[in-house]
């Protein structure tokens, strides 16, 4: 997968809108005291109502169906999603994913994401023959869709803003979260601006991230 940060929020929006609470502008200095005031309000004190003032936005690619389905369950955030309507035509002109082979599986992977599983990687370019070939004798994508594998590649702009996004990464880094979303969670976080780490370092809850 790929995470790329396209936009986020600069800090002193966050804290000139803490200082409008207690008009105290004048004590602004635009670096680490106003940047010490945000972790305190919001990390220490848990106001984070004023956190809701930064927003990232996150170009997403190769991510899979499945793991969209549990992104999308993160309901403080917009999801603008490359569409199965438009973009199944992508598999009109591909040649047989079977038999399966080392060739087969490389071109597979380009759509599919294989697990390194021998059952379910079968199995799932085996579904992603049966959906070319539905494009091929000319179905409509939107009836063609009812056989997308779940495992099948996805693209997205994801906007998030920094409350919301320290429940994701609590939830989503956690051990028992979806391997593939854990990862896409310290994709995430990775990708943010140097200068906000540190109001999401404490949300990581395993140790390490996943290989």
């Amino acid at each position: 997968m790929q995470v790329e940060l396209l936009h986020y929020t600069p800090l002193h929006v966050c804290s000139h809108a803490i200082r409008t609470c207690w008009n105290s502008h004048n004590k602004s200095d635009k670096g680490k005291l106003d940047e010490n005031l945000i972790y305190r309000v919001g990390n220490i004190n848990k106001h984070k109502s004023v956190l809701e003032h930064l927003f990232y936005s996150f170009d997403i690619k190769g991510i899979s169906r499945a793991c969209l389905q549990e992104l999308s369950r993160h309901r403080m955030a917009s999801l603008s999603v490359k569409s199965t309507r438009y973009t199944l035509k992508e598999l009109n002109k591909q040649d047989s994913f079977l038999p399966l082979c080392k060739d087969t599986y490389k071109r597979a992977e380009k759509f599919i994401v294989l697990q390194g599983h021998e059952l379910i990687d079968f199995n799932a370019i085996h579904a992603l023959e049966n959906l070319r070939l539905a494009i091929k004798q000319g179905i409509a994508n939107d009836i063609a869709k009812y056989i997308i594998p779940e495992c099948y590649k996805t693209e997205l702009v994801w906007s998030i803003n920094a409350r919301s996004l320290q429940n994701f990464l609590e939830l989503r880094t956690a051990k028992v979260a979806l391997k593939e979303i854990r990862e896409l969670a310290y994709s995430v976080y990775k990708a943010l601006p140097q200068e906000h780490l540190y109001l999401f370092s404490g949300c990581l809850t395993t140790d390490k991230e996943i290989v």
